[in-house]
């Protein structure tokens, strides 16, 4: 299968024929010019997504070359050639917008090596550009994000449903958006025009259940100091979201269950039946079929409530999604400013497992912007978690071909102390030396 096509510009035909023959064997598409002007020409006529450029060239030289392949060509991913006395020359190519450098003489291994990884950054960073051109046309009321098969059939089930009156129960782990699909249900609903009134259920201590549901009235027990409606009368004619409804205890779930009966009511102290016309929908984290069986969840109550039931998935079976709730989160969090993901952080957010979901997602976007120091969200600015995923996520870590040799040097002049004994170990000159202590810093 064929990969990316690749320029390479270099004046020594050799060079070339080797190159060719590399990425060749590696399903690459190459073409070779020893001509600069020549390459640029061909640059007009077709898109590269690679090219490999050598520093040392006539009649224009790499770095006048990468800026003319750069305003002709700007989305191509641009590496310079260069040899080691030309180092310094080549990190400031890459201030002016090549990716990377690599230094002659090397072998195909590290050649092939440095081209794989330079073909994923691309892939990845043109998959970052075509976030931003997508992400409109993905917005559901403003919430809902999918690119996915399962969320939009259940987007499509949730719309059928929305102009019945029947109970539907949310099932999902905590952080899917239990609750944002509720209000989307809400809102393509003819109950739109009033009120949409959450209850989370494991946060009434079950002593002020009754009243926090049904209302009360003054002097109805200590601290009742007037009269107070209730969650369901707030939502009259709208719709009541019962949040964790897996938590209630039984003798609130019995209470409830009186309720959805017929929509009636008591406020606590008060001897006035009230009737009211609310659509129910409910949501939870638990796992229903096992509380049913363990008599955690009355049976006749859970019927009550799952006219429809729905069930989302948790994030890790949506990855599709990511790229595109991600970008939604930047805009969310820095409308003011273009914020980026790096292509190595879009491929953290792709493989870690997201056992907080959507919510931790949205959380890592808001974490980063605040640590950015630029408008690249870089993984240096995501939580330690992310990385400590899997053996293949580490592939992203994976040091450079620079690294490997700075730590190999830092090594043997620990170990060796003696430059002119170093270089030996090393197999390099002494002036090499020296020149690769200065560029690390050693």
């Amino acid at each position: 299968m064929d990969k990316g096509k690749i320029l390479v510009i270099d004046d020594e035909i050799n060079i070339l024929k080797v190159i060719e023959l590399s990425l060749s064997s590696q399903n690459f598409t190459p073409e070779t010019f020893s001509s600069p002007l020549e390459a640029l020409k061909r640059a007009q006529e077709i898109y590269f997504d690679i090219a490999f450029i050598d520093l040392k060239m006539e009649p224009i030289d790499g770095l006048q070359t990468l800026a003319r392949l750069k305003s002709i060509s700007p989305d191509t991913t641009t590496v310079l050639m260069t040899a080691h006395g030309s180092i310094e020359t080549a990190v400031e190519a890459i201030k002016g917008g090549a990716y990377d450098y690599i230094t002659k003489p090397f072998t195909h291994k590290e050649f092939i090596h440095l081209t794989e990884r330079v073909f994923e950054h691309h892939i990845l960073l043109k998959e970052v550009q075509g976030l931003r051109a997508q992400v409109e046309e993905n917005y559901v009321d403003g919430e809902i994000i999918t690119h996915c098969f399962q969320m939009r059939e259940i987007l499509k089930l949730s719309k059928d449903i929305a102009e019945s009156d029947l109970p539907v129960l949310i099932e999902g782990e905590s952080g899917t958006g239990k609750e944002i699909l509720a209000r989307y249900i809400h809102a393509n609903s003819k109950r739109n025009y009033n009120s949409f009134v959450p209850v989370n259920c494991a946060a009434i201590p079950e002593s002020l259940f009754e009243s926090e549901i049904f209302g009360h009235i003054k002097g109805s027990y200590t601290g009742a100091l007037k009269d107070r409606i209730g969650r369901f009368e707030m939502g009259d004619q709208g719709t009541v979201f019962l949040d964790e409804v897996g938590e209630l205890a039984k003798p609130m779930q019995v209470k409830l269950l009186r309720f959805l009966q017929n929509m009636e009511f008591e406020r606590v102290g008060e001897n006035i039946t009230r009737k009211i016309n609310v659509r129910i929908i409910s949501a939870t984290n638990r796992n229903i079929d096992e509380d049913i069986k363990s008599g955690d969840l009355r049976e006749d109550f859970y019927y009550r409530l799952s006219g429809i039931r729905i069930k989302l998935p948790p994030l890790r079976d949506r990855k599709e999604d990511i790229p595109h709730l991600a970008e939604y989160f930047l805009k969310k969090y820095s409308p003011e400013n273009e914020i980026e993901l790096s292509p190595e952080s879009l491929k953290l957010l792709n493989e870690y497992s997201w056992p907080g979901n959507i919510r931790e997602l949205e959380n890592m976007i808001n974490r980063a912007i605040v640590l950015a120091k630029d408008n690249i969200l870089r993984p240096e600015y995501f939580p330690n978690e992310i990385f400590h995923v899997s053996e293949k996520q580490l592939t992203v870590l994976m040091p450079t071909l620079n690294d490997i040799e700075k730590n190999y040097i830092t090594e043997i002049l620990k170990n060796h102390p003696n430059p002119k004994e170093a270089s030996q170990i090393l197999g390099i000159s002494l002036t090499t030396l020296w020149r690769k202590r200065k560029e690390y810093k050693i």
